[in-house]
């Protein structure tokens, strides 16, 4: 009896089962899948566009990737997501890129096994404004993702002296070229000149527009009036520099300032011993760019990488005016929804960031491993830019000239007068060491130029000095003289400037150096042999960057 009951439970429990079998198969039996659309939102400038689709069978929580079609193969984009309950899922994205055509696909993680959606085109469409001229024709969109293509330059596209063939360029689609035309440091500044003069016409010829960039060290001083006084200067070598070549015409663009360095003293070793603080490279910032702004009615472009303006800088809604010229590799533009300035998680924070964590940027430098020869430039490497936005807020940028006045251009050999803040001076061994001021007629610090000792001629000297003028602002140096014997000595602390933008000035000095005490004779034993330094494997500059 009891067997037979247990036959019978054994019965009802393979019954229950096979029904329960039956009715749950299906709905896991049936293969996974993912669908994916694609709807383009249009407006007056950049579209949204929005993927979405849903994964079969319904399930929350399951990891779906959007993947491009790229030179070939598919890559994955940043654009990440997860199904809610019923199966679906959406990204939306801006597409800074126009008139560009691409393939897109999902890509669904699904028990372990990766599985994809069929792959959609789109073309990703300009809408013109009503009402807008829409000048297509003079600015061709050629470069990666329907964008325009360009480049920037200095002395490194130009080895052994060489010059660029800019017709080339042209030819390779590109239609701007930002150029160094100024720097902080007077010597990198006259090299900066010499092909300025050679590119900007050499380029405009062959129909790119150029742009300016200057390049600025920081000053080291913590005072905020010193920090203004400092940036006004900076602005003004710029503004001469401007005025030099006969000002902005309409196949310019506004000049830049290169702003990726907040170190303001090196060390012995040529590391950075201090770095300045955010608040005041903020406030040198806004202070070089409206000066700028003012002098030439053409607002001036923030040049700088993700990183630096969170970390080195802080956020002040008065930066936003400026548009920004970004810096960042690794990823690649020809993705129409492809965005600098996002971190992978979470946002970079800064004055240009939007609330989607996107960078409000205008143009962005996506490689420094351009094929330099394809572009007519000597060398192998090359800066490549692509600007945000239609042909039409491209030529934007380059409205209004500026001519300079007689009163604007550089002066020749203006009169400066230098002071001599303070004097150092102890032993042979340290030398001394004199803070020198020089200023213009106004009281204005000087913009160019340098500062040395030079001995009284009837002192008689069989060792040759070893001088170092270190700049801690315009119009103030920081000069170390060493290698003088004992004994009082008598000169002139002279201010030179190689351009003759300033006159020479002087002030008679005097310091007094005791002999240094030699140190204790110590032991002479052998060295010990260090042993051969391992080399170290050559490192790809290029690794992960775009090469187009």
């Amino acid at each position: 009896m009891i067997n037979k009951r247990r036959s019978e439970f054994a019965y009802l429990a393979l019954a229950l089962a096979l029904t329960l079998f039956v009715q749950i198969t299906p709905a896991y039996a049936a293969p996974a899948s993912v669908t994916m659309l694609l709807t383009q939102t249009p407006s007056a400038t950049e579209s949204l566009v929005t993927l979405h689709g849903r994964v079969k069978p319904a399930r929350a929580g399951v990891a779906v990737s959007v993947q491009i079609h790229l030179n070939g193969r598919w890559k994955e984009t940043r654009f990440k997501t997860y199904t809610a309950k019923v199966g679906t899922w959406n990204v939306t994205a801006l597409a800074t890129g126009l008139n560009a055509s691409v393939k897109y696909r999902a890509r669904a993680k699904i028990g372990g096994k990766n599985i994809y959606s069929p792959p959609r085109s789109v073309t990703i469409k300009e809408y013109a404004q009503i009402g807008e001229e829409t000048p297509n024709v003079l600015i061709d969109q050629l470069g990666p993702g329907g964008r325009i293509h360009g480049a920037d330059i200095s002395l490194w596209q130009h080895p052994k002296g060489q010059s660029i063939d800019f017709e080339k360029m042209y030819a390779a689609g590109l239609r701007f070229v930002m150029i160094k035309a100024s720097d902080t440091k007077d010597a990198s500044d006259a090299i900066a000149l010499k092909y300025l003069l050679m590119d900007r016409l050499a380029a405009q010829a062959a129909g790119i527009f150029t742009g300016f960039y200057h390049y600025a060290i920081l000053p080291d001083v913590t005072d905020p009036a010193a920090v203004v006084i400092d940036a006004q200067a900076q602005a003004q070598k710029v503004i001469w520099r401007l005025a030099a070549i006969g000002g902005y015409t309409e196949k310019d663009l506004p000049y830049a300032l290169d702003l990726e360095n907040n170190c303001v003293r090196l060390s012995a070793t040529n590391s950075c011993a201090k770095y300045a603080k955010k608040a005041l490279i903020t406030l040198w910032a806004k202070t070089f760019l409206k000066a700028l702004k003012d002098a030439t009615n053409r607002t001036p472009i923030l040049y700088s990488y993700p990183t630096f303006l969170e970390s080195a800088m802080t956020r002040d809604v008065e930066l936003t005016q400026y548009p920004l010229w970004i810096a960042q590799y690794g990823i690649d533009p020809a993705d129409p929804l492809a965005q600098p300035g996002q971190k992978v998680s979470g946002c970079f924070v800064h004055s240009w960031t939007a609330a989607n964590c996107s960078s409000q940027w205008t143009m962005w430098q996506y490689t420094s491993c351009g094929i330099a020869p394809k572009y007519g430039v000597p060398g192998r490497r090359l800066d490549l830019n692509i600007f945000r936005g239609s042909a039409s807020a491209f030529l934007d940028l380059a409205k209004g000239s500026w001519v300079p006045d007689a009163a604007e251009l550089m002066p020749a050999n203006e009169p400066s007068q230098l002071s001599i803040r303070s004097t150092s001076a102890t032993t042979t061994s340290k030398g001394a060491t004199v803070l020198v001021d020089v200023t213009r007629p106004d009281g204005r610090p000087v913009v160019t130029g340098t500062v040395a000792f030079v001995i009284d001629s009837s002192t008689a000297i069989s060792t040759e000095l070893v001088q170092r003028a270190v700049r801690q602002t315009s119009g103030t140096w920081s000069l170390s003289i060493k290698g003088a014997p004992a004994g009082t000595w008598r000169g002139l602390i002279t201010f030179i400037d190689a351009s003759r933008t300033h006159a020479s000035s002087s002030q008679p000095i005097e310091f007094t150096l005791t002999q240094s005490i030699p140190p204790s004779p110590t032991s002479t034993a052998a060295p010990i042999p260090k042993p051969a330094p391992t080399k170290k494997p050559a490192s790809d500059g290029c690794a992960n960057q775009i090469r187009n």
